[in-house]
């Protein structure tokens, strides 16, 4: 099976700053990948290459099928993505905000409406359509976020830090939804420094300084590091001398 994303020796520099440096790796088809590493590590600027917002310095990369360099708005199409800083826009409504995206996505207008009735009550938000997004809680606002990233039924969604700042229950109703979409065949690639949620991934790569330190299966890695958690396994990548 074709994977659904390759990179290798995928390179970005700014000027002599090297931020992420010759990674390779493979996400197969319907896997949880799990982009670990702490703030700083390259997680973002990585994934900004793979969903063709950024022009790799050096390296190859194929998204979906498609190459980085030569097809990055084809790419574009057939991946969700949502952002760690800024996925809806605060100061128009739920409706509005989903509306929007859909138009973007290019999907009809009946399809829109009905995605909006199905995804508020999937939410539990039927009473906040009118509500402007600045007024609901960070919870809502990322399982929101989520549910529009892949209203067009891609075939990769990526994730940035999708539960930052978000409370424990939230955190954990968010990974039911993104086991919801792998199990109907959609390939899910996420960032995260909490090392916890490197648990609910099929594998995980663990980056360090701009570069791939260890990935695998999240029991092989602890196997392989002699940890009982994968935040173990992370210090003895970060802090191998203490």
């Amino acid at each position: 099976m074709t994977p659904a994303i390759t990179a290798d020796k995928l390179t970005k520099k700014f000027g002599d700053f090297t931020a992420v440096n010759q990674i390779t790796f493979e996400v197969k088809k319907g896997e949880i990948f799990g982009f670990l590493g702490a703030n700083g590590a390259g997680k973002t600027t990585a994934m900004r290459m793979l969903n063709g917002l950024s022009r790799p310095t050096a390296g190859q990369a194929e998204v979906a099928g498609f190459n980085v360099y030569r097809q990055a708005e084809k790419i574009k199409r057939h991946i969700g993505y949502m952002s760690q800083k800024f996925s809806l826009y605060e100061d128009l409504t739920v409706r509005e905000n989903i509306r929007f995206y859909g138009g973007i996505y290019g999907l009809p207008g009946r399809e829109i409406r009905r995605q909006e009735k199905e995804l508020t009550a999937s939410l539990g938000m039927e009473g906040y359509s009118n509500t402007l997004v600045k007024a609901i809680p960070l919870g809502w606002k990322q399982k929101l976020s989520f549910s529009i990233a892949i209203m067009h039924r891609p075939e990769i969604v990526f994730l940035d830090e999708p539960t930052g700042g978000v409370d424990p229950i939230t955190r954990r109703q968010f990974w039911e939804m993104i086991y919801k979409a792998a199990s109907e065949g959609m390939t899910v690639f996420v960032t995260t420094h909490y090392m916890d949620e490197a648990e609910y991934c099929g594998r995980v790569s663990i980056m360090v300084d701009g570069h791939i330190a260890a990935l695998d299966t999240p029991r092989a890695l602890k196997e392989q590091f002699g940890a009982e958690s994968m935040n173990d396994v992370f210090l003895q990548l970060t802090r191998p001398n203490q």
